[in-house]
């Protein structure tokens, strides 16, 4: 189906930026080689066909996949104007912190509660593929013990849930014609463990802004000023709080001492997350900042566009992609609504696949 070019379409679904916690997911990053984007709109119309038989195997499995573009794949497919807030990821440098731009035209984020239908279904897709994509990045992350990431703390721990979820990470009508969908920021950081282990738990604790065992956050009367979680809350002009859906996971590679943390954060609009890397890297205010980054490296960094599930598979026919402001009502309200069942849920052969379908720094 097209949602350009014409008659006004209406926005159904958002992909499931929103859906829950799992107990494994995969995150793999492609790029498209020059001539080859044919292969992605081919994909764009699989995708939902290979969701469906991979997950039928398992229905209690939760498998979801969330299918996101750069900014140049997207110039590339043609689509015309782009969402208003899709740019290249915007690198920040601050002292000896560096938070790095990286190359991405592709973000495939699949979760389930089981890491084999993960595989199976990056296998399909990788497989659909073939050589017209060059592989940047794949991380296999998974739960640690409860919800914890490998520093030891519980993370996601303040994420939006319901319809609050949907309010802050599905566009509306602020971007009409892209209403329904996400943006979403990805970074990959490893860990010197090693250090980190030989604060003691005091100290850990001011850098997280949490207790390490409880999970309860610190007062303002103990946190410090440059606390994690501290330098991570925005409030809006209005003073309410201003919320991202964050499902990052640990991984690691123990034999050759690799731990790390896969950030991954959606949003309507990408100004939340930046302001959130610009105060952990530079500070609030400048100087102050966040005493995580004397142990983790980032060393990914990319900025997606996660459409909707219509102008997704618009994508697959020609030239196919612009929404032109369609719009039913469904994101009328800035996107607050929440899709049915959640943003996970959707007609039969959209990426929710229904039932299958599967919100966390702090």
């Amino acid at each position: 189906m097209s949602v350009g070019g014409g008659a006004s379409q209406p926005v159904t679904s958002p992909q499931p930026v929103s859906g829950p916690l799992t107990g494994a997911a995969i995150f793999m990053i492609l790029t498209v080689r020059p001539g080859q984007e044919q292969a992605v709109r081919d994909l764009c119309g699989d995708l939902a066909g290979l969701l469906r038989s991979v997950g039928f195997r398992d229905l209690s499995g939760g498998l979801s996949c969330v299918m996101g573009f750069g900014s140049d794949l997207w110039d590339r497919l043609g689509t015309g104007a782009g969402p208003a807030g899709l740019h290249p990821f915007r690198e920040i440098r601050a002292g000896d912190r560096h938070a790095v731009s990286t190359p991405g035209d592709l973000l495939f984020h699949i979760r389930a509660g089981r890491m084999d239908l993960c595989f199976e279904l990056a296998t399909q897709i990788t497989g659909r593929l073939g050589d017209a994509v060059t592989p940047v990045d794949e991380v296999h992350g998974f739960r640690y013990f409860d919800e914890r990431d490998l520093l030891g703390f519980v993370d996601g721990t303040e994420n939006p849930a319901g319809a609050d979820a949907a309010a802050a990470t599905i566009i509306g009508a602020e971007d009409p014609g892209f209403a329904g969908g996400s943006y979403v920021i990805v970074q990959k950081y490893l860990h010197d463990l090693d250090r980190w282990n030989a604060l003691p738990t005091e100290q850990q604790e001011n850098v997280i802004g949490r207790y390490k065992l409880s999970n309860v956050e610190q007062g303002d009367d103990v946190k410090p000023s440059y606390a994690h979680n501290a330098l991570t809350s925005l409030t809006a002009d209005d003073g309410s709080e201003i919320q991202i859906v964050r499902d990052n996971m640990p991984f690691g590679r123990p034999s050759e001492g690799e731990y790390g943390t896969y950030f991954i954060g959606y949003a309507r609009s990408p100004d939340p997350i930046e302001q959130m890397l610009t105060n952990m890297f530079a500070g609030l205010p400048p100087g102050n900042y966040d005493r995580i980054l004397d142990v983790s490296t980032a060393v990914t960094g990319v900025l997606f566009f996660v459409p909707s599930v219509p102008l997704l598979e618009s994508l697959a026919d020609d030239g196919g992609g612009k929404g032109d402001g369609a719009d039913d009502g469904s994101a009328d309200d800035g996107g607050a609504g929440e899709p049915a069942a959640g943003a996970a849920a959707a007609q039969p052969g959209s990426l929710g696949i229904g039932s299958l379908g599967g919100a966390r720094p702090d």
